[in-house]
């Protein structure tokens, strides 16, 4: 039976538990050297968030990649319950493949309680129905889309719109700014589960994150100069959410050296209010011909 991407991207998500503390999640046969970070991290957060009582949602992840998982291969997550306290639960997850670890990740989940407010604005930016999606900007620039690329538009499971349109040669990204912005929202309802857009936002959250890095030295699409590994993610969640519905995901990188470069992403609903909050540290290395 064929599901869409959005069935594909809840079936991913929801693990298999095979003993206490312990889970199995699948991981698809893509044509990628490595797993997507993504994967791994919403799959850990799945499993840190099934041993607790539901009550409190997570508001905080800090994670490390450690080693490139191998597509195709089940990866299992192992659950530390680490502090259960009055308003706090506390978490570790590690992810082994094949008896190595490829992934460790500490989640906090925590109660809204009251308090003072304030956030920073969302930019003025142009509205998701005015922008084309990613695929279509694509088949406008090729003439159509290369057969591995349609396979992996039409199983995406996120609709994804930048803000500015795509750069495509060197002399695009003279004077750019290290900054990026896409709208972005899964293809197709998730489900009323929080734990699932939370995770599912997690997923989206890798996807292009590093992009802000990139943009001053090369174009987004395609020719690529440098190859690049994601090293560390975290994430702060302030506000309840929808993962199929719209978000901004603001982008920026306050710098790049010694062959890392560090991004700081925001994410905000439609009516601007910030919701998440990421930041992400990547590896950089010239490609080898």
């Amino acid at each position: 039976m064929t599901h869409s991407p959005a069935e594909r991207l809840i079936d991913l998500l929801d693990l298999e538990q095979i003993e206490v503390n312990i889970f199995r999640g699948d991981s698809p046969q893509e044509h990628l050297q490595r797993v997507f970070g993504g994967q791994v991290a919403g799959q850990a957060l799945v499993a840190a968030g099934r041993t607790t009582d539901g009550t409190r949602p997570v508001h905080s992840l800090h994670a490390y990649f450690l080693r490139p998982g191998t597509p195709g291969v089940p990866i299992v997550y192992q659950v530390e319950r680490v502090r259960d306290g009055r308003s706090f639960t506390t978490r570790r997850v590690v992810a082994v493949q094949r008896g190595r670890t490829i992934f460790h990740l500490t989640a906090s989940f925590h109660a809204a309680e009251p308090g003072f407010e304030h956030q920073l604005p969302m930019r003025d930016v142009p509205g998701p129905e005015a922008l084309p999606g990613l695929a279509d900007e694509i088949r406008d620039h090729l003439g159509g889309l290369p057969e591995a690329l349609e396979r992996m538009a039409r199983r995406q499971p996120f609709d994804i719109r930048y803000v500015d349109r795509l750069r495509w040669t060197p002399a695009d990204v003279q004077g750019a700014e290290p900054r990026s912005a896409v709208w972005m929202r899964a293809v197709g309802p998730l489900g009323d589960d929080p734990l699932v857009h939370t995770c599912a936002l997690a997923y989206a959250s890798d996807m292009m994150l590093l992009d802000a890095v990139r943009v001053p030295v090369e174009p987004l699409w395609g020719p690529r100069g440098y190859d690049m590994a994601s090293l560390d993610h975290a994430m702060w969640f302030h506000r309840p959410f929808r993962t199929d519905e719209w978000f901004l995901y603001d982008q920026e990188s306050p710098i790049a050296t010694g062959g890392r470069g560090l991004a700081r992403g925001r994410i905000y609903d439609r009516e601007g209010r910030l919701l998440v909050s990421v930041v992400q540290e990547g590896l950089f290395r010239p490609r080898e011909d």
